[in-house]
């Protein structure tokens, strides 16, 4: 799958940040979305607006130390990964890693690199730099999935 239909997205700030997310929520039927970047870039804040825009009601909780939030709400399940203390992706088999990734489900995964050998292959990369005040959000499908999303996250933007 080619990258050429990449996509970037500015956000002015922590509510621009949830917002996003909500619409990538709206936008997403499942699959698997890796987040990538630097502490303090808003990974768990997008995955916020993506869990409330899924319909969970209620606070939404870093898996920092469970290392998954499950959210089963109505139509889908959304699990929330945040692998940045794991020590050894074959940590990840142990719990059971693989009964996540169903065709439904949408999996949020923050430091991917983390489970690398273990996890399936990304539907799409999600890249989140800063930008002067704000930050950038880079798009990149990997998969007819991913791409699917990114038609459907151009449409809910127009």
């Amino acid at each position: 799958m080619s990258g050429d239909q990449q996509q970037c997205f500015f956000i002015a700030d922590e509510a621009a940040m949830v917002a996003f997310g909500s619409n990538l929520a709206a936008s997403a039927s499942g699959g698997v979305v890796f987040l990538n970047g630097d502490l303090g870039m808003g990974k768990t804040t997008l995955c916020r607006g993506i869990i409330q825009g899924a319909g969970h009601k209620g606070a939404v909780k870093s898996p920092t130390y469970t290392l998954v939030e499950p959210y089963e709400l109505i139509g889908r399940d959304v699990y929330h990964f945040d692998l940045y203390r794991l020590g050894d992706p074959e940590e990840l088999e142990y719990f059971g890693i693989r009964d996540y990734f169903h065709d439904d489900a949408l999996c949020l995964i923050e430091w991917p690199e983390k489970g690398e050998g273990v996890l399936p292959p990304a539907d799409l990369l999600l890249n989140i730099t800063v930008q002067g005040e704000g930050r950038e959000i880079e798009l990149l499908p990997q998969t007819a999935k991913g791409e699917q999303l990114l038609v459907n996250l151009q449409a809910t933007a127009e």
